[in-house]
């Protein structure tokens, strides 16, 4: 994945130096573009290991319309963990939990994370409830009915409910595309974290578009990922430096088995990465 790299190099060369919202300190820049044919294989980084486990499990669990993080939790994902504990942390049931000692009580006691653990009208919420209305189940029927519509849109940005959400959705808008019996897909993300949280977004909406694919009886071809604000946090350059010197091995192959005819047919055993092979996983912190 060398648009990954060539990406990278960019922000780093082009970037200016910026506060930010976590007082972290950035690099950014704004406005840049990759673009992923997946008939040459499936987008998952190569020059270090991405947890495909946790990109599918967060998939499904947004397919679901959940907020939860009990579901997420309890499949040992953590990518979610931060937000609704640092919420916990100031609320009068605080006793000096710790991070694990929180995470235990999410899974195992119902009425917590029923009380803790929900992040709000996030990601799940908006594809499948957005005022009432279920997009995703739209814009697949839109898909299979009228394909050549201009309108085949799903929008996680809602004004109206951003105030009440533990995070703004970063990914917030994407469309689909059909042409020659081929389906494409675009995301629009407003805020990208290059090192931690870009890799995660292109193996997420990837997956997205071939799961659509699917249901829909296209051939799943292109993922283009638009960026807006595109940043290097300060605290991962020396991780983004390692990276950079590593060389990408072939793209992997996903398949999935079974025969679904509806986007809520998916289950986590019917998808299969194969061949995946990659650099080390590099350890870096998340910015909340």
């Amino acid at each position: 994945m060398r648009e990954y790299l060539n990406l990278m190099k960019t922000v780093l060369e082009k970037g200016v130096n910026k506060d930010d919202r976590t007082h972290t300190g950035i690099i950014s820049t704004f406005g840049y573009q990759m673009r992923f044919d997946l008939r040459d294989g499936f987008p998952l980084l190569t020059t270090k290991r991405v947890h495909f486990k946790s990109v599918l499990h967060e998939l499904l669990w947004f397919i679901k319309g959940d907020t939860n993080i009990q579901y997420l939790v309890k499949n040992n994902v953590r990518i979610w963990n931060e937000w609704p504990y640092q919420t916990f942390k100031e609320s009068n049931d605080y006793q000096d939990e710790t991070m694990e000692e929180f995470i235990e009580k999410i899974k195992n006691d119902d009425y917590f994370a029923k009380k803790h653990g929900d992040l709000g009208p996030v990601y799940g919420k908006q594809w499948r409830n957005f005022n009432g209305i279920d997009q995703l189940k739209d814009v697949i029927n839109q898909l299979k009915n009228n394909p050549n519509s201009r309108r085949h849109l799903v929008i996680s940005w809602n004004p109206s409910e951003i105030k009440d959400m533990a995070l703004p959705p970063c990914h917030m808008m994407f469309q689909f595309y059909v042409a020659d019996n081929k389906l494409s897909l675009q995301l629009y993300q407003r805020s990208a974290d290059v090192f931690l949280g870009v890799p995660f977004n292109i193996a997420s909406y990837a997956l997205l578009l071939e799961m659509v694919a699917k249901v829909t009886g296209y051939e799943a071809h292109e993922f283009i990922h638009t960026l807006g604000d595109t940043h290097i946090y300060k605290n991962h350059l020396e991780q983004v430096k390692t990276q950079l010197k590593r060389i990408p091995y072939n793209l992997p192959q996903l398949k999935i088995h079974g025969e679904q005819n509806s986007i809520e047919d998916f289950k986590y055993e019917d998808f299969e990465i194969i061949n995946y092979k990659h650099h080390p996983h590099i350890k870096a912190k998340v910015a909340v």
